[in-house]
């Protein structure tokens, strides 16, 4: 099977996913239904044009633009009912999408203006996770991870690390911060990651998105990141010369040799500025570097995507065959927050089997 995979087969095939906000993946048809029921004014009520709304939004270059799409999604947000429904329909979604495994990250502070509480925000949406995840045979059709996250430019990162470490056994399984990275630092929560070191809980920290090397140097040696948030300007630690092999600086060697994981995101990274094109993405480059990169989705409305649309992006912009598309899926499920001995049985049992099926045209 010489061909390059297509994306009806690459739908076929199991997938992990390690970064999609909740906020940023609701179906349009549900924000008309969910504002309606709560007087939240939308720019349409058309599910199709709304869809394309959010889509120029995001695509617009202007930053405003963009953080205005949230204000609609988040806005939708506020009761147990309407996140019940949200988080299921995003493991229905995920599901459909041929995901096996994924971690769905959300900031519960922002979740409350109508009254629910931190804990009853997050029993809503693991309820709805579990509803959303389940088979009509009684058996799970998604694992769905959450990570809690705190806002970069609040006070309140210490109070969602204890949410997310007293929520760990029932379905959160890490924690993250997001938000703007320009003057907000990530060691301005350095007593909330020291925290979940002591705790011996998981973290990611968005790092070298909108910001350079200083972020990831602060996730990683400050702060203690399991994994980074996007990382695509890991890429400024790296020289090519025009007739010479990649020349790695201390960090992006650290990086690499320790395996931190990469959570990156293509289409939006397009979308923020991060990157030119899918074709001069950083991720290329670090694929051929042997990094621990993964392939993401970020916020899926927006950018109107899913795992599997971002792995055809990935083939059309460099060829990437079967063998490509196993590593960046087992890299992800390596590098997922659950326990070593059942990310080895998706990675032996469900992900290389059916990898290995494919490739031999079944």
């Amino acid at each position: 099977m010489n061909e390059l995979p297509t994306l009806e087969e690459i739908r076929r095939v199991p997938k992990v996913l390690l970064h999609d906000h909740l906020d940023g993946g609701l179906r349009a048809g549900t924000i008309v239904e969910l504002a309606r029921e709560c007087g939240h004014e939308l720019p349409t009520y058309d599910p199709d044009k709304l869809g394309a709304w959010f889509r120029e939004a995001a695509d617009s270059g202007s930053l405003e633009r963009y953080l205005e799409t949230f204000t609609h999604t988040v806005g939708v947000m506020q009761t147990r009912d309407g996140l019940v429904r949200v988080a299921a329909e995003c493991a229905e979604d995920l599901a459909d999408d041929g995901v096996i495994y994924a971690e769905v990250r959300f900031a519960p502070e922002q979740h409350t203006s109508q009254g629910l509480s931190l804990d009853e925000v997050v029993e809503a949406v693991l309820e709805g996770f579990r509803l959303g995840s389940a088979a009509p045979d009684g058996g799970t059709r998604i694992r769905v991870g959450t990570l809690l996250t705190a806002m970069r430019h609040q006070a309140r990162s210490m109070e969602i690390a204890e949410l997310a470490v007293r929520y760990r056994d029932l379905g959160v399984v890490g924690f993250d911060i997001a938000g703007a990275e320009a003057g907000y630092p990530p060691t301005r929560h350095l007593d909330a990651f020291e925290y979940l070191q002591r705790e011996n809980a998981h973290f990611t920290i968005h790092a070298g998105e909108a910001f350079g090397l200083p972020s990831i140097w602060q996730a990683i040696q400050w702060c203690g990141a399991d994994r980074l948030g996007h990382g695509v300007r890991i890429i400024d630690d790296i020289t090519v010369p025009a007739d010479g092999e990649a020349k790695l600086g201390r960090l992006a060697a650290y990086v690499r040799d320790k395996r931190i994981p990469l959570e990156m995101c293509p289409t939006s990274n397009l979308q923020t500025g991060a990157a030119p094109s899918i074709a001069e993405h950083p991720i290329g480059l670090l694929r051929r570097l042997y990094f621990r990169v993964t392939v993401n989705t970020d916020n899926r409305l927006m950018s109107g995507t899913s795992v599997s649309r971002e792995f055809a992006e990935l083939v059309d912009a460099f060829g990437y065959g079967w063998d490509d598309l196993q590593w960046f899926t087992v890299n992800a499920m390596k590098s997922a927050f659950i326990p070593f001995d059942e990310r080895l049985a998706l990675i032996n049992g469900v992900i290389k089997p059916a990898f290995a099926r494919m490739r031999q045209g079944a």
